[in-house]
């Protein structure tokens, strides 16, 4: 794995922890909207549009540097529209680039031709 594409991975697992934390707490100011006179909505709306737009611009840049298969780059985007997944998606990104560390360095020392 090159230096680059590590970066699109990282850059990836860091925003989406935070995306996943910003639409859960839209998802509370938008109950608590509509059970009290508290009214965060617009404030966090515009926080998770931003991390949203962040993940989906970093999502395009790791595709096109990792060369997933289509399914893969599917279950990375349906990770950020559901609540819990951008903790999924962090966790599973981790592992991905962990692995493709240990791969290259098989790869580097003669271990394995691939």
């Amino acid at each position: 794995m090159d230096i680059k594409t590590a970066g699109a991975l990282r850059r990836l697992r860091l925003v989406s922890a935070p995306e996943a934390i910003s639409f859960l707490v839209l998802l509370l100011c938008s109950v608590l909207k509509r059970t009290t006179d508290f009214n965060a909505v617009p404030v966090m709306g515009a926080v998770h549009g931003v991390l949203f737009i962040l993940y989906v611009l970093f999502w395009a840049d790791a595709w096109n540097r990792t060369k997933w298969p289509i399914g893969r780059a599917a279950l990375y985007f349906a990770l950020s529209v559901l609540p819990l997944g951008g903790f999924f998606a962090e966790r599973m990104l981790k592992r991905e680039a962990e692995d493709a560390v240990i791969a290259s360095r098989a790869r580097n020392e003669g271990v394995v031709n691939a």
